[in-house]
């Protein structure tokens, strides 16, 4: 049986993942993301063995869609293709929201890709207000989930 861990990692070491998945076609540098280097941003990486397989980003920023003092931003959630619908994106997640349940911060919200809502729904996170297009990249919702703390 293979050994599946989940790390935190360097926003740099996101980009193989973030680049094979949500930027496939277009140049490395659309991989990084404002306030990848920000102190207050956490990356996470899930390996199989060695191997990222994995990744996602939370950002220490506010959405003013949300009256909350304390929120976080997921970014750049990427499976690679060969391993997605197997539960590790499930296990990526859990593992973000037991982090954002540690750092007593009351919501976390991100703007998801229309093929990825019903993933999170699932999760217990929900839409807010109608999908909107992001150039070049397609199809969003507005998605959250509240944390008691």
């Amino acid at each position: 049986m293979n050994k599946i861990t989940i790390n935190k990692i360097k926003y740099i070491d996101t980009f193989p993942v973030r680049s094979a998945v949500l930027r496939q076609g277009k140049p490395i540098e659309t991989c990084f993301f404002l306030g990848d280097d920000a102190v207050g941003t956490t990356h996470f990486g899930l390996f199989i063995e060695a191997n990222l397989i994995g990744v996602a980003s939370v950002f220490k920023t506010s959405n003013k869609n949300f009256d909350n003092k304390n929120q976080f931003q997921l970014r750049g959630m990427a499976i690679l293709e060969e391993y997605q619908s197997t539960g590790f994106g499930k296990l990526l997640i859990e593992e973000i929201f037991n982090f954002i349940e540690s750092t007593q911060v009351e919501l976390l919200w991100f703007n998801a890709r229309e093929s990825a809502v019903p993933f999170y729904e699932k999760l217990g996170c929900t839409k807010k207000g109608a999908s909107f297009e992001i150039p070049e990249i397609g199809l969003h919702f507005l998605m959250y989930k509240y944390f008691d703390i």
